[in-house]
């Protein structure tokens, strides 16, 4: 049975709700650790580990955009088809929902530190081997930097958490906006990089394993420095995956991200089909990912301020989707408006995704298996959007009937968004296991 929240329009729980927002960032070895204070840095290392942590972030999002504004060219070059361009960019998201779960168990055998090293050795590593070899490999290191990004996913906010719970709000806000940038920095860099610098787009897309090494080196150290932790006890969460709402926000989380993962993978060829240049379409894609930052930055604290959710979600869903109308079908002189509006809508609905995680959560055990079951089941929902736009291509020969996907996508957003957005808790309990 879903249980209220109590006066939900207090300022007391207006508070509670933004500061558990910060302070509830889902720690991979939060079921199976005792709470422990972490090692009082001097200002200098702190500083160190915070520009880490920002940087690691920044490295988990040019995998995705770098190969959309090179898709074209990818497909020339390799004879790869439509469909098969699909799964290409279609494997990385999958890869988020598949190997999330693994996150936990591996934060707990080899502490988050080191665990995140192996994810940065790997994500380079894959990084590098796509621009080698034949296709195969193209496919095989495309995998396996989406399963190191998938881990990273998960171990990084729990870092932020554990090492900065009194500069939480900074923290996180600079690594939303590294992720942003990341992303943003891939879509607008990488065809000049090809142009300028490698001659190729195999170069270009091995390139931003360069800046991956970098933080590989400059992480190592504290990684290889610090003691990973014992497990003592653990907690077990029952009747999560019975409860109605826990599936909305889980379905919300899923086709909002579809949609997302349609721009990172598809934008930059739309684009290039109604007439823009190659540097231009990959311009206008960063400028729309950067976009994102705003929202994402501004929605969380407006969202929790309100009584619930659930015109929020529609209302930022429904700027999404009419944005990806105007960029299919609008003139070609308001493109750069729709594509401002599209980040605008996007940034704000993972924002407001996450943040439904832990206001529909009654204790922060609750909130990280209702991370887990939202981003595994999630993004293994968000991988069907940019392999049906493949496919959609690939049958039509155009990108405009993608039009009725990008609208189906919105409307099961914004029936589970409104869902979601009541606001409840999830009928579940923490049951705690001596061990």
């Amino acid at each position: 049975m879903n249980q209220t929240f109590r006066d939900p329009n207090s300022s007391a729980h207006q508070v509670a709700a933004i500061n558990g927002l910060e302070d509830q960032l889902i720690d991979a070895e939060a079921d199976s650790v005792p709470k422990l204070q972490p090692p009082v840095l001097p200002s200098a290392g702190r500083f160190v580990l915070g520009a880490s942590l920002v940087l690691i972030a920044f490295n988990l999002r040019p995998l995705f955009s770098s190969l959309s504004v090179l898709l074209p060219e990818v497909m020339r070059d390799t004879g790869l088809s439509t469909a098969g361009a699909s799964l290409l960019t279609t494997l990385p998201v999958l890869c988020l929902g598949l190997f999330a779960p693994f996150a936990p168990k591996l934060a707990q055998r080899f502490g988050a530190e080191r665990t995140l090293l192996g994810v940065l050795l790997l994500l380079a590593l894959g990084t590098a081997l796509r621009g080698f070899g034949p296709v195969p490999l193209l496919f095989l290191s495309t995998f396996a930097a989406g399963a190191a990004i998938a881990v990273g996913n998960v171990l990084l906010p729990g870092l932020v958490k554990r090492d900065f719970a009194d500069k939480a709000a900074i923290m996180t806000g600079l690594y939303t906006m590294a992720l942003c940038a990341g992303a943003a920095g891939a879509a607008g860099l990488t065809l000049p990089l090809e142009h300028g610098v490698t001659g190729s787009w195999s170069g270009a897309l091995a390139i931003w394993a360069l800046p991956a090494f970098i933080v590989l080196l400059i992480w190592a150290p504290q990684a290889l420095g610090s003691k990973a932790q014992v497990r003592h006890s653990g907690f077990r969460v029952v009747g999560l995956w019975r409860d109605r709402l826990a599936w909305q926000v889980t379905l919300f989380m899923g086709l909002q991200s579809a949609l997302a993962y349609c721009i990172f993978g598809w934008l930059a060829p739309i684009l290039r089909e109604r007439g823009f240049d190659p540097a231009t379409a990959g311009a206008i894609v960063s400028v729309s990912i950067m976009t994102q930052v705003v929202t994402c930055l501004l929605v969380p604290s407006f969202a929790v301020r309100r009584k619930d959710q659930r015109v929020i979600n529609v209302a930022l869903i429904a700027a999404a989707v009419i944005a990806l109308l105007g960029i299919l079908f609008a003139p070609p002189s308001t493109v750069i408006f729709w594509a401002i509006l599209q980040g605008f809508g996007q940034g704000g609905l993972i924002a407001v995704a996450m943040t439904l995680i832990v206001l529909r959560s009654p204790d922060s055990h609750i909130a990280a298996h209702l991370s887990g079951m939202a981003q595994g089941v999630g993004y293994v929902l968000a991988a069907i959007g940019p392999l049906l736009v493949g496919l959609i291509r690939d049958w039509t020969g155009s990108f405009d009937p993608a039009a009725i996907l990008f609208v189906a996508l919105g409307l099961g957003a914004a029936i589970m968004g409104f869902g979601a957005g009541r606001a409840l808790h999830v009928g579940a309990r923490t049951i705690k296991i001596d061990g």
